[in-house]
């Protein structure tokens, strides 16, 4: 368990038997009312566990969270709703809390039913009350085809904001991505909460992409119970920032067959809303993941990519220049030396894309995987 975790906040991960004997059923729960912010896909083909966490998180306070993974229960009808309801009135039953106090989520395959005689055996036998939150037992619960575990625990002042998140595919999202929760003994009122939560997954995880797929299931929520005491918004935001860039960074090198992790910098834009709109679309191209697997300075592959944001009139090649780390690949001459250093920079570990697009002042920052062998391995395979 970490030393370092949010007070107030209790947890148990236990083994439903959903596809087989590792765990994957969690909840954490706050000691005391919170506040709450949320967001969730946009999907039109969401499950039950987002149209339940939706209404629960409407009034702005929640107890906390119960979550499955290995099965996604979308796509399942009115039985899965149903079954959705028990899990989460039984969790709350037992707990001495009503079913709308708790956000619920839910992460793996489409199309099939929770085992509920095995669920409702696991459910039976939970011992309460909830022990202090390991949120890292928590973290690793939740994976499906992860890799590692995604937790991260942070100070801000006296108080500490802890969280957890899963995922390595089907990441492209509109609001957030994946499943992340963060949980807070730091003091917001809700309204600030919600300001601070909505810019800080502007600039993380929605700006994230593994393989331009959105999930059915994605949810992002933060819990703020308040015993350690009120907090300073600008440290909290930017401390909350900090530690969901690196859960991002975290999901980006963790993508379904990655290799390697991959940065798009986006500056000189007309705005904000370019830049990332220009990352998005370069750091998407299987061209480029593929270049950037195979340490290929092809940047003009980064180049084809630009100008596919074909709307965007402002955009001129001549005044746009591209670099692979530190060096100029674009305008500059193409040279043994520049494709060499451009070469070296790839078979890092990270790869860092510049663009300057020399039209104004917008910046932003995108984050995805490279493409490999791998993710087709695993999607091929994926329920079989």
């Amino acid at each position: 368990m970490s030393s370092l975790s949010p007070r107030g906040f209790r947890s148990r991960t236990a083994a439903l038997g959903i596809k087989d004997a590792a765990d994957d059923f969690t909840v954490v729960l706050s000691e005391v009312p919170a506040a709450v912010s949320a967001v969730f896909t946009r999907s039109r083909f969401v499950g039950p566990s987002v149209t339940l966490s939706r209404e629960s998180t409407a009034a702005g306070e929640a107890r906390g969270v119960v979550i499955i993974a290995r099965n996604a229960n979308v796509a399942t009808g009115a039985e899965g709703m149903a079954n959705a309801k028990e899990v989460r009135a039984t969790v709350a039953e037992a707990a001495g809390l009503s079913p709308e106090e708790l956000l619920i989520a839910s992460t793996g395959v489409i199309g099939r039913q929770y085992p509920m005689d095995r669920v409702r055996d696991g459910l039976s036998e939970l011992q309460w009350p909830l022990p202090e939150a390991d949120l890292p037992a928590a973290a690793k619960a939740i994976m499906t085809t992860d890799t590692v575990a995604k937790h991260v625990a942070l100070p801000c002042g006296d108080a500490t904001i802890g969280a957890i998140a899963k995922g390595v595919g089907m990441i492209e999202p509109n609001m957030a991505t994946l499943l992340v929760f963060f949980f807070t003994d730091a003091q917001l009122d809700q309204p600030a909460l919600d300001r601070v939560f909505r810019r800080v997954v502007d600039r993380t995880f929605n700006a994230l992409s593994i393989d331009t797929d959105t999930s059915t299931s994605d949810s992002a929520a933060i819990f703020a119970n308040g015993l350690a005491g009120p907090v300073d918004e600008a440290e909290f935001e930017s401390v909350l920032y900090k530690a969901a860039l690196q859960l991002v960074r975290k999901i980006a090198s963790d993508g379904e067959g990655a290799s390697k992790l991959i940065e798009v910098r986006v500056v000189g834009a007309r705005d904000d809303a370019q830049a990332k709109r220009v990352g998005k679309t370069v750091v998407n191209s299987p061209l480029v993941k593929t270049a950037v697997h195979g340490a290929d300075p092809n940047w003009g592959r980064v180049a084809m990519a630009i100008g596919k944001c074909e709307d965007d009139l402002d955009i001129d090649p001549s005044h746009v220049v591209i670099r692979f780390g530190e060096t100029e690949t674009y305008p500059a001459p193409v040279t043994d030396e520049v494709l060499a250093a451009a070469t070296s920079h790839l078979k890092s570990d990270e790869v860092v894309i510049t663009i300057d697009l020399g039209i104004a002042a917008g910046e932003f920052t995108v984050y995805g995987c490279d493409l490999t062998d791998g993710y087709i391995r695993i999607n091929a395979d994926y329920t079989t």
